[in-house]
């Protein structure tokens, strides 16, 4: 039972970074179809990915943090990758569904 309780934590962090990812993408999705067309300083069509590409970095170096700060060593690289794996997929949706506005 101690042991369950003690990685719940180090997985709660995993659900965190997958949240933060999904807010990120959500944020940059509705702004790509709201019409922005700077992007971080960028006015290239292809701007929107920059933008993406915060979302990913911050994802991941918060996903490394999330689980140093758990301070749970056992499962570390499991956790670490299953939240960076999640927020692969989760931003490169997102890639996918920004897509179309490239075309306007």
């Amino acid at each position: 039972m101690q042991a369950e309780t003690d990685s719940r934590g180090g997985w709660l962090a995993v659900g965190v970074i997958w949240a933060i990812a999904i807010v990120g993408s959500v944020v940059v999705i509705s702004l790509a179809y709201g019409g922005t067309t700077a992007w971080l300083g960028d006015t290239d069509v292809l701007g929107v990915y920059d933008a993406l590409g915060v979302v990913l970095a911050t994802s991941v170096v918060g996903a490394l943090v999330a689980q140093l700060a758990t301070r749970r060593p056992a499962g570390y690289v499991v956790r670490a990758s299953a939240s960076v794996g999640g927020a692969v997929v989760v931003v490169a949706l997102a890639a996918l569904a920004v897509a179309p506005t490239l075309a306007a």
